[in-house]
């Protein structure tokens, strides 16, 4: 646990982050039996009900969420588009959506309530991680379906900071925005703040001119070491967060001033760890894939959404002085965990091995084929421009070290290739970072 805070410690709504366990208990109680009273007249969940024969009257404590339904993605394709509605049409105020990357978009709605619990969460992680109603933001994540800009939007200015609503992409107008505004917060995914702070090196505005002074990155799994670097490279205090579209979205959890994990809001939602396997709960400090619950969603209320995301939870008290439960960093999801002769591998891990050698750049593509009746790994990595050479013995001396340190987390012999600066492909949004050939054969 990080003994010292690294900005000043404020919460946003005392009363409700710090509850006592025993009235936190209490509320989600009340708010269990409130939501699956409602969600008993979606279809999807009358029927399993009817079937499974769970009665609504005996969900009396927030242990009781056990005896619930799962619900998956693939239930919400198969209730495309609106299955899963719990109010009438007229009480919607918005629509969002996953990107639709494996087909059709999974879409989620909010009334106007939904709204602003969403936008009060926000608020929540944001104060959490230095914002302060006299600052300025930078949102550069993209607008429209995806449910992070606009989150994000809502909660600055429920804190009552401005906003340049930048979206996503077109780095040399975020820099004249940088320049000119002087934006204090940074909001994007890690990775296109890995490239923002790498067009700001090469644009020399790394001397104290940007007034830079906290980012909250979101949208995607990144590592306590990708954390350091951009740290290293931009005069900034990094802070993570946790949502997705179908509980809520961004504003599930968030680091408070001594980054010791996520803070789960718990007075919204309860939260499982799972063993993704026997679905069975795994001990605090262990790892499983998270389940949550929306407790006070109206729109869209899920009971038990397997996330696929992997991480730990912890229950220690946190010197902050907030009494809810917090989770890991994301490690990688159940789903897209790579097996790779026999060996369970996360892209993460990869990640955090190349972040340990010097003269890499944080840019990097794992390549997954089987030519014949093993499966080979190979990893591009991109090169710092101070470090890319076109003497073999020092390109050589770099691939092993790399290697190295990928058999030394992994247990994997990958084959490395080194590519030149800005080579491997850029992304406003989350980034590609594995290619799995095996699925295509």
């Amino acid at each position: 646990m990080n003994a010292e805070p690294v900005t000043e410690n404020r919460l946003f709504n005392p009363e409700a982050e710090t509850l006592a366990p025993d009235a936190l208990r209490a509320l989600q109680a009340e708010r269990l039996r409130a939501v699956v009273a409602r969600v008993a007249q979606v279809p999807f969940y009358r029927e399993i009900f009817a079937r499974e024969k769970i009665d609504p009257a005996d969900i009396r404590t927030s242990d009781d969420v056990r005896r619930l339904p799962f619900t998956t993605k693939a239930d919400l394709r198969e209730n495309y588009p609106l299955g899963f509605l719990a109010v009438p049409r007229d009480r919607v105020v918005r629509y969002h959506g996953s990107s639709g990357t494996t087909g059709k978009p999974t879409f989620v709605a909010y009334t106007r309530n939904d709204v602003q619990v969403w936008s009060e969460l926000c608020a929540r992680f944001l104060v959490a991680g230095g914002l302060q109603p006299h600052h300025t933001c930078q949102i550069a994540f993209g607008y429209g379906l995806f449910t992070g800009g606009f989150g994000l939007h809502y909660g600055i200015e429920r804190v009552g900071a401005a906003i340049i609503p930048a979206a996503g992409g077109q780095t040399q107008r975020q820099l004249m925005l940088m320049q000119d505004l002087k934006p204090e917060v940074l909001i994007c995914t890690p990775s296109y703040a890995l490239h923002l702070a790498e067009a700001i090196r090469e644009a020399g505005l790394n001397d104290g001119r940007l007034a830079l002074r906290y980012a909250h990155f979101g949208g995607e799994p990144w590592t306590e070491d990708m954390r350091a670097a951009i740290e290293k490279d931009l005069p900034i205090l990094c802070f993570n967060n946790y949502g997705l579209s179908e509980v809520i979205g961004p504003g599930v959890s968030g680091e408070c001033a001594w980054r010791n994990g996520m803070h789960i809001q718990e007075d919204h939602f309860i939260v499982e760890c799972l063993d993704p396997a026997t679905l069975e709960p795994v001990a605090d400090g262990e790892p499983g894939e998270l389940v949550f619950t929306a407790l006070t969603k109206e729109a869209f209320p899920l009971l038990r959404y397997r996330t696929r995301d992997m991480a730990r939870l912890y229950r220690e008290p946190c010197p902050c002085g907030r009494t809810t439960v917090r989770m890991s960093r994301v490690t990688g999801r159940s789903d897209d965990m790579l097996v790779i002769r026999g060996v369970n591998v996360y892209p993460s891990q990869i990640e955090e091995a190349l972040l340990r050698v010097d003269g890499v750049a944080p840019h990097y593509l794992i390549e997954v084929s089987r030519p014949g009746a093993l499966d080979r790994v190979s990893v591009s990595v991109e090169m710092r421009p101070e470090t890319f050479s076109d003497r073999m013995i020092g390109m050589q001396q770099l691939r092993q070290r790399i290697a190295h340190e990928i058999h030394a987390i992994t247990g994997l012999h990958a084959e490395v290739n080194l590519v030149g600066p800005k080579t491997l492909e850029r992304f406003a949004g989350k980034a590609v970072r594995v290619k799995d050939h095996r699925a295509l054969s």
